[in-house]
């Protein structure tokens, strides 16, 4: 018996006496002080080798015809180019500007199948080939006034600087997900503080979607399939299925269930996920790999590393240290996915390259916490909300963060 199985029989001892209690996500609010880098420094990622895996496709226009296959989700919004090994461990340049006022740190699916109509170039760039832009943020299920200026600033951002689409990390709805696609909380915490926006936002499910308020195992064992099945009433929610992928110009982008991996078996196997993940890696002749999920890897927050997770408040669920989380990682997204963007943490954060792939963390989109943790970082900052907006441009990789009132706080370029 290998210990992911006893570790599963472990955890079904202590769960129906913890559910009824759920746990507390808070965040504050409030400016803080950021801690950068202000010297350019040389990272390394890394790609894939490559080998077929089953693939299916939502087009960032929201628009969908074709054929199905494969169990999982994927867009394309240009041909797929023929697969095989198209990355090798580069060197990276980077350059760094700081614009806020900062102190320095060393710097150290599975259910549904679809198929999206093709389109060839950037359609918010002119047509241009080889540059994707988007905005990320996480943790935004409140409905609050914060939520609502940094919807405010995405628009304005991306009316300046171009977008393809929105990311969400996760926790979309607190404190216990939705109750069905009639739910309110899809206006009060979706629809309305993003009404402004005019192109799809893309999203992914966090502990607090999958209900229990934030333990993320529930009674009401559906409340993540409504997420996926409210992509069919709105014309910017995009949740084709639970993890799902898609391609767009020169880069390819996977979102990740992590609640999924972090709870394993209670939400199901995460078994199925990984290997999906690991044969479209391996097919992807994409120069750029992108994914997004809701738990970190590593992280400053309060939350902290996977592996070593707070234990929420005290409950006693084998789980959520997240040693699932950390096993996943290291397995099949360091050194495959060139950057992983999560939230959980509500900050803002780009910690240093770890094991081949950058990570940062766009969990302030409705309310922000500190930042205890003394991983190597390029910047972060607390009790501060706010988004990243990233640009794909032939081999370099943009990153800029924006505070909530769309102040650029921090950029930075690395180059494969």
């Amino acid at each position: 018996m290998d210990m992911k199985m006893v570790s599963r029989i472990a955890h079904g001892t202590v769960l129906a006496a913890v559910l009824a209690g759920g746990c507390s996500d808070d965040g504050g609010t409030g400016a803080g002080t950021q801690n950068v880098d202000t010297t350019a420094q040389t990272t390394d990622t890394s790609g894939a080798t490559q080998s077929p895996g089953p693939t299916s496709n939502p087009d960032p226009t929201g628009s969908s015809d074709g054929t199905q296959s494969g169990g999982q989700t994927t867009t394309t919004s240009e041909p797929d180019p023929t697969a095989g090994p198209t990355t090798t461990p580069p060197t990276s340049t980077t350059s760094t500007t700081t614009t806020a006022t900062a102190t320095t740190s060393p710097d150290t699916t599975t259910t549904t199948n679809a198929t999206a109509s093709s389109t060839t170039g950037d359609e918010t760039t002119g047509g241009v080939n080889n540059v994707v832009r988007f905005v990320v943020l996480g943790d935004v299920g409140e409905g609050n006034e914060d939520q609502y200026q940094v919807a405010d600033a995405i628009i304005a951002v991306c009316e300046q600087r171009g977008c393809d689409w929105a990311m969400l990390t996760g926790d979309n709805f607190y404190d216990s997900g939705v109750d069905g696609v009639d739910d309110p909380q899809w206006q009060e915490k979706f629809e309305l503080p993003y009404m402004g926006i005019t192109f799809p936002i893309y999203a992914v499910l966090g502990n607090h979607d999958y209900g229990g308020n934030g333990i993320g195992v529930d009674f009401d064992t559906s409340k993540s399939d409504y997420q996926v099945e409210y992509t069919q009433h709105s014309e910017l929610w995009r949740m084709p299925d639970k993890y799902y992928s898609w391609k767009q110009a020169h880069a390819e982008f996977w979102g990740l269930d992590t609640n999924q991996v972090m709870t394993d078996p209670f939400n199901g196997s995460s078994d199925d996920q990984q290997a999906w993940l690991d044969q479209t890696l391996a097919a992807s002749t994409a120069t750029w790999k992108i994914a997004f999920g809701h738990h970190p890897y590593l992280s400053n927050g309060e939350h902290g590393n996977a592996g070593d997770y707070e234990d929420l408040e005290g409950i006693p669920l084998p789980f959520v240290a997240g040693e699932n989380v950390k096993e996943f990682m290291e397995e099949s997204v360091c050194g495959k996915i060139d950057v992983y963007i999560c939230g959980h943490d509500h900050t803002m954060q780009w910690l240093q390259a770890q094991c081949g792939t950058e990570f940062i963390v766009a969990g302030a989109g409705s309310k922000a916490n500190g930042l205890p943790g003394n991983n190597p970082q390029h910047f972060q900052v607390p009790e501060m909300e706010g988004f990243t907006w990233v640009e794909l441009n032939d081999n370099s990789f943009t990153g800029v963060i924006f505070d909530k009132n769309g102040n650029e706080l921090y950029s930075r370029t690395f180059s494969k």
